[in-house]
């Protein structure tokens, strides 16, 4: 064969293997390929067991149950955040109660949108300040109490209307607070003028919720209940009741993580719970609602199967790892919105699994007093910023203004977070500021998360909360 045979041959291979290349950048463009991950996050890395087996001792208890209760008493004692319900007298008047609803359903100041990016009026602001009637509130009351009886929404105004601060960004509801979930004992202090929505008073929060979602009870019914053992704690991300037709307000009901209920031990396996055998499950008690809006107990079963505990899981680095990882991947919900949750649920959910309760927002989370905490302000140094980034252990927070994020661990020295987040800014290959949608429970390193072009995250950092014995 000649050569001149040949070439023929190797400029046709040439012209198909470039009419490939083109076709496969003609593909990659049409189903628009991402870029490199900038976080450089391996799939080993979205283990929890990864990062376990990293520690030493994992499985040492940072706190004992008789620590972890005394930190509780010091935040029911001292923390401003907290209301202790179960204290209140038998009488509320008027000024309570208008300052509580005062405090939470304040008239909005900037332009807000709805869903369909239309912006609000003066009239419709108007109408929401007129919901909560606040001249029905009566110069005194019979302090009111009830459980919440379903996973619910607490809400700045009774009202269901979500609204948004940009007309392109239907995220963050606004009048979205947080959410109770079931056996959340209240103080019912006020009602809407349509007569569909409660103000509410709980242990970490008040709000409007809808009626149905709380059933009234005694003041002893509620806290007998709230106070009764042995008690059965989830701690998987959720769990639900098992179906139950014949009992809609029982069946494959959520219970979050952290969530205490009464475990019937006395109900023998061979009993028979809302029409099934209650040996393949574990038995429990939840409050429910009757028609006329009162508080009734009623059993239920829990599948067997379910991430349960006997009490709540021992505080330890490889527990906290464990349970925050159960939530990866879940949407970022503001609020609880979304039936998610956000980042100051997501580590107090975590944290209340292993029995430590904390504070619902990142604020207050930041500087409560019952914590052991490093605050950070004007006059801390670079050099004392690096210094508590280089002592950040497992479980630590790390919180900047607007936001928490718990250390998972070290990479090369350096720290690494799991946090729930909508979206991190950081430098991609080119050196240019590239913001990442994340929108879920996610896994990052800390030190490369910008807050803009000019300022790293760690430089906004205000606390370092750690949860260990107070000296």
């Amino acid at each position: 064969m000649t050569f001149a045979m040949v070439r023929p041959l190797w400029w046709l291979q040439a012209l198909c293997l470039g009419l490939a290349s083109l076709a496969w950048q003609a593909r990659a463009q049409e189903i628009e390929l991402p870029p490199p991950d900038p976080l450089g996050v391996s799939q080993g890395q979205l283990d929890a067991g990864y990062w376990i087996r990293k520690l030493e001792r994992p499985d040492q208890r940072i706190l004992d149950s008789a620590a972890i209760e005394a930190q509780n008493a010091r935040l029911r004692a001292s923390d401003p955040t907290w209301h202790d319900i179960e204290a209140l007298p038998q009488t509320l008047d008027a000024e309570q109660v208008k300052t509580w609803v005062d405090a939470r359903s304040q008239r909005p100041q900037q332009t807000l949108y709805d869903e369909a990016g239309k912006q609000g009026n003066e009239r419709q602001i108007d109408r929401l300040v007129a919901a909560l009637d606040l001249g029905a509130i009566p110069q005194t009351q019979i302090t009111r109490f009830g459980l919440v009886v379903r996973r619910a929404s607490l809400r700045t105004f009774p009202t269901h209307l979500r609204v948004f601060t940009a007309p392109d960004d239907t995220d963050i509801d606004r009048f979205q607070e947080t959410a109770l979930f079931p056996g959340t004992p209240v103080v019912i202090a006020h009602v809407s003028r349509d007569r569909k929505w409660w103000f509410v008073v709980s242990p970490l929060y008040t709000g409007w919720i809808e009626r149905s979602a709380v059933a009234e009870g005694t003041r002893d019914d509620v806290f007998g209940y709230v106070h009764r053992t042995p008690t059965l704690t989830v701690t998987d991300a959720k769990v639900r009741t098992v179906y139950t037709p014949g009992a809609p307000a029982l069946s494959e009901l959520e219970l979050d993580m952290g969530t205490r209920v009464p475990h019937l031990t006395a109900v023998p396996p061979t009993a028979v719970i809302n029409g099934q055998l209650a040996y393949a499950a574990w038995p429990v008690q939840l409050p429910v609602r009757t028609e006329d809006g009162q508080l009734a107990f009623s059993p239920a079963l829990i599948p067997r199967n379910a991430d349960v505990a006997r009490e709540p899981l021992p505080l330890t680095r490889a527990n906290i790892l464990r349970q925050a990882f159960k939530f990866l991947g879940e949407r970022y919900g503001w609020g609880h919105d979304y039936n998610g949750r956000d980042c100051s649920g997501f580590v107090s959910e975590v944290y209340r699994s292993m029995g430590v309760l904390m504070p619902r927002n990142t604020s207050d989370q930041a500087r409560g007093p019952a914590f052991d905490r490093i605050a950070f302000d004007a006059t801390t140094t670079p050099e004392q910023r690096a210094a508590a980034l280089r002592r950040l252990q497992v479980g630590d927070l790390v919180y900047v203004p607007g936001h928490v994020m718990m250390v998972i661990g070290r990479e090369r020295g350096e720290p690494w977070v799991i946090h729930d987040v909508q979206g991190v800014s950081v430098r991609n290959a080119q050196g240019a500021l590239q913001r990442i949608p994340l929108n879920a429970v996610s896994v990052t390193p800390l030190l490369p998360l910008r807050a803009g072009e000019a300022q790293a995250m760690t430089d906004r950092i205000t606390a370092i909360v750690r949860m260990r014995p107070v000296k």
